[in-house]
């Protein structure tokens, strides 16, 4: 086996433990914690984002934190919010204008995204749901690179800050990855922000 193959098995294998974990924790918690985030918002972040900021941010499906209370915060701060839009197999996620109470389009796997018709904007700060994360700012996904991808191109147009929202429960000690990885610049959890280290 080689090393990526390694490294791939093992990440299979967390994909598992994790979104097992995360399913076990109770739906009362799972609310709780979303406000708790929403609370806190992002005033941890060195720069704090002004009025007319874009932040990307994500409809929560089945366990995920749910980032909608803290995108209403944002929003109502004067925040623009966007969603992202999948564009395919392989390519990187296309984000789209998004303001709380749109109509959304069901998209593939049940997930909401904004129609065509929507602006295509570029965040200033991305919102990302994880399975599971560690202190280096790695984040175990569902396996499909899309947000690895999005980031990196994201990245190579302006500096954005990328903030993974979680339940503290999701924290391990290191999740495997591989060179086309992004770490993430924050992790955001009910216990508080984190900044990453390399």
């Amino acid at each position: 086996m080689t090393d990526a193959a390694a490294i791939m098995a093992a990440k299979a294998a967390l994909r598992a433990q994790a979104k097992a974990a995360r399913a076990a924790l109770p739906a009362t918690w799972r609310q709780a914690a979303s406000l708790a985030i929403a609370a806190a918002g992002l005033d941890f972040l060195p720069t704090k984002p002004k009025p007319g900021a874009i932040v990307g941010g994500f409809m929560p499906i089945g366990e995920e934190i749910s980032p909608l209370p803290l995108m209403a915060r944002l929003h109502a701060a004067g925040c623009q919010l966007a969603l992202p839009v999948m564009m395919g197999k392989g390519k990187p996620l296309q984000f789209r204008a998004y303001v709380p109470g749109d109509r959304l389009v069901p998209a593939v796997w049940g997930i909401r995204e904004p129609g065509p018709d929507q602006p295509v904007l570029f965040p200033d700060i991305v919102l990302t749901a994880l399975l599971a994360f560690d202190d280096r700012g790695y984040r175990l996904g569902y396996g499909g690179g899309f947000y690895d991808r999005t980031l990196a191109e994201l990245k190579s147009v302006k500096r954005a800050e990328t903030i993974g929202l979680a339940f503290d429960e999701q924290r391990v000690d290191a999740v495997p990855h591989l060179d086309y990885d992004v770490p993430l610049d924050w992790m955001l959890t009910p216990s508080g922000a984190r900044q990453s280290r390399p």
